[in-house]
């Protein structure tokens, strides 16, 4: 199997690898057919996984990272960080106050909960889009860095970041159709939702392993863009929503799980 493997191009390689890591999105998300009934406190408290768990991403995942790579290629590792990290944030931030600006210019169309569930989603899904992006992209890149023969690049050391990645989607399929279940979607639809936020991984894993090269001056800041998005939804609906359950420390608890969960795998996967 690994010769056959190796024997691909590297685009091929990289597409299989993401094929792989959207699989495992998909796997976590498929947990919400296990549900029967919606349970308010369980589902509020999976509220605040998906928020640790998107915590501790948008650090290990993709932050750490971006630093990192941002020093290699001898740029300036905080600026790129602090701008990537707010740029992120401020995206979501304006895509809120234009979602708002639209609601006040269509009154007769507005029912509050309904309007705030549909908000809330599409910033979980979007979030977790967003950073899955990069991801696919690393994937990419590290696969591309083996067929051109870049220093220090194995075809082993590329199949080690796709599983590291792949494991590490699991909880982030999670952490996206659960809350959609919990907003009153089917366990279809939150299926549905969950898995598509992995979708553009294979995507963006063919354009890293392409563009290797060039894109390799742009990662740092993807990765820090994608970590800002994630931190403002956690901050401004993930962990707010999840605190209306009348046992706020037990959902604070889950937001430990969460961010352990993801701490785990990201920190034993390297």
């Amino acid at each position: 199997m690994f010769d056959w493997f190796s024997s691909l191009s590297p685009v091929f390689q990289a597409g299989l690898a993401c094929i792989f890591t959207w699989s495992v999105t998909a796997l976590g998300a498929s947990l919400v057919f296990l549900m029967k009934k919606i349970n308010k406190t369980f589902m509020d408290g999976m509220l605040g996984f998906a928020a640790g768990v998107m915590i501790a991403a948008s650090f290990w995942s993709l932050l750490s990272p971006g630093i990192q790579q941002a020093e290699e290629l001898g740029l300036n590792a905080w600026i790129m960080a602090s701008l990537g990290f707010i740029s992120g944030g401020l995206l979501l931030f304006i895509s809120d106050n234009i979602y708002k600006l639209y609601q006040s210019h269509h009154p007769r169309h507005r029912h509050e909960s309904k309007q705030e569930s549909f908000k809330r989603c599409l910033m979980l899904i979007v979030s977790i889009t967003i950073h899955n992006i990069p991801e696919g992209m690393a994937v990419g890149v590290a696969f591309g860095s083996v067929g051109a023969h870049l220093p220090g690049a194995t075809l082993t050391g590329a199949l080690a970041v796709a599983i590291g990645i792949g494991l590490q989607n699991f909880p982030e399929g999670t952490a996206v159709s659960f809350p959609l279940r919990r907003e009153g979607y089917s366990r279809t639809k939150a299926f549905f939702y969950g898995q598509l936020s992995g979708v553009v991984e294979p995507i963006a894993g063919i354009i890293g392993v392409l563009l290797v090269l060039k894109v390799q001056l742009l990662m740092p800041f993807l990765l820090c863009f994608a970590a800002g998005a994630m931190i403002y939804v956690v901050v401004q609906e993930l962990i707010p929503e999840s605190q209306t359950n009348k046992q706020k420390d037990l959902m604070a608890l889950f937001t430990l799980i969460g961010f352990s969960v993801m701490m785990i795998l990201d920190v034993a996967l390297g």
